[in-house]
Order: structure tokens, then C-alpha cells, then sequence
């Protein structure tokens, strides 16, 4: 499974509790609304690849829905 815009850092933290530290760092609160409506475009690129990163999943590895 990999992270998407569409979901909120309260569900990736319950999920992968090692994304805390990143959304700390970024100073994300965890809350129920979306990454996409919490930081801009470019900051959500870069915020996706990290967590996806610190979880071991990509893109490449893992498809939207499945």
C-alpha cells in the first residue's frame, strides 16, 4: 500500500506509526483532513516520498486502490 494525497496524517500515523516523526518534523498536525487540503502541491510531492520512503513503499512497487 502506498501513502496518497488523500489521506489524513491521523489515518497514516494509526497505519504506520513511524510517519509521526515526519509529520512532526513538518510540523503537520495529525489530524482528519486530507494532506492534499493541509500543504501545497509541491510540499505534498515531497512529503509523500519521504513517508513512502519510511514505510518501504512506492509507487513502483504498489498501485492506487489495490
Amino acid at each position: 500500500m502506498v501513502i496518497l494525497g488523500k489521506m489524513s496524517p491521523k489515518a497514516i500515523v494509526e497505519v504506520w506509526e513511524v510517519t509521526e516523526d515526519i509529520f512532526n518534523k513538518h510540523n503537520i498536525l495529525l489530524t482528519r483532513q486530507t494532506l492534499e487540503s493541509l500543504v501545497d502541491e509541491e510540499q505534498l510531492n515531497l512529503l509523500l516520498q519521504e513517508l513512502n520512503a519510511a514505510v518501504g513503499s512506492s509507487t513502483t512497487t504498489c498501485i492506487e486502490g489495490g
